[in-house]
């Protein structure tokens, strides 16, 4: 017995993450959705002038969706706009930048089909944030990095050890022991970073902004560094986008 045409659609939030050219004039859009993890589905006949779709469905944008489940892709049938993230971050290369790595980063951290609310709603957050020049793009972007680790089940330690759990804080860093280390679990070629850079580090994490904006420039780019670092180890591959980030 065919299957209705409700069990045939659904309706979700999602950030659109980036888009393929698909023929003469669809696209392929690359989604994080609070429902349903992520998804790709085929927005028909959106690279035309007349597209019901008009920008609704560029990069960075937060929309309501109605979807059709198709044999290979889902189809995009409705989306209305939720956020216009897309515009305050295309008109700045700093925003749009660190936007490009946060999507890229989540298309990496999530799975197709996968439940992902926790993931969307920090994506839907940093892009908003991005778009409205709430705090420094470059702070946005790491912020939104360690959290998405932490929410992946990978947190980041900054004060005690993360290996034996020893009190800190501590003047060492180690990726791959998840964070902060102490003198007796220090591995050789540890980093060494500042106090100043570890309590940027930790602010990110739990979202101290008051300690991040006033943050130093020196801090800012120690902190970038742990951070991608931390990102390549668990990702087990750079994010090739992050280089592209403007850094103070």
């Amino acid at each position: 017995m065919p299957s209705s045409s409700a069990s045939r659609t659904y309706r979700t939030h999602g950030v659109v993450l980036r888009t393929y050219k698909l023929g003469e004039a669809d696209r392929i859009i690359v989604l994080l959705t609070r429902d349903h993890g992520q998804v790709r589905a085929v927005a028909k006949g959106v690279r035309r002038t007349s597209s019901r779709f008009g920008s609704r469905l560029e990069p960075f944008m937060a929309v309501d969706l109605l979807l059709a489940h198709g044999r290979n892709l889902d189809i995009v049938t409705q989306a209305e706009t939720r956020g216009s993230h897309g515009y305050g971050i295309a008109s700045d290369y700093g925003r749009y930048t660190a936007a490009t790595a946060i999507a890229e980063t989540a298309e990496r951290l999530t799975d197709i089909s996968e439940a992902g609310s926790a993931q969307y709603a920090l994506v839907a957050g940093a892009f908003s944030a991005l778009s409205r020049d709430l705090h420094p793009a470059e702070l946005i972007l790491d912020s939104y990095l360690l959290r998405a680790l932490a929410t992946a089940g990978w947190a980041p330690s900054f004060t005690d050890c993360a290996r034996c759990g020893a009190p800190g804080p501590h003047s060492a860093f180690s990726a791959p022991l998840g964070g902060a280390v102490c003198p007796a679990c220090r591995p050789p070629g540890s980093a060494s970073p500042s106090a100043a850079a570890m309590e940027l580090l930790a602010a990110l994490l739990t979202g101290d902004w008051a300690t991040a904006d006033s943050s130093g420039n020196g801090a800012r780019r120690e902190s970038a560094g742990l951070v991608a670092a931390y990102l390549q180890w668990h990702l087990e591959r750079s994010v090739p986008s992050l280089k592209h980030v403007e850094r103070v």
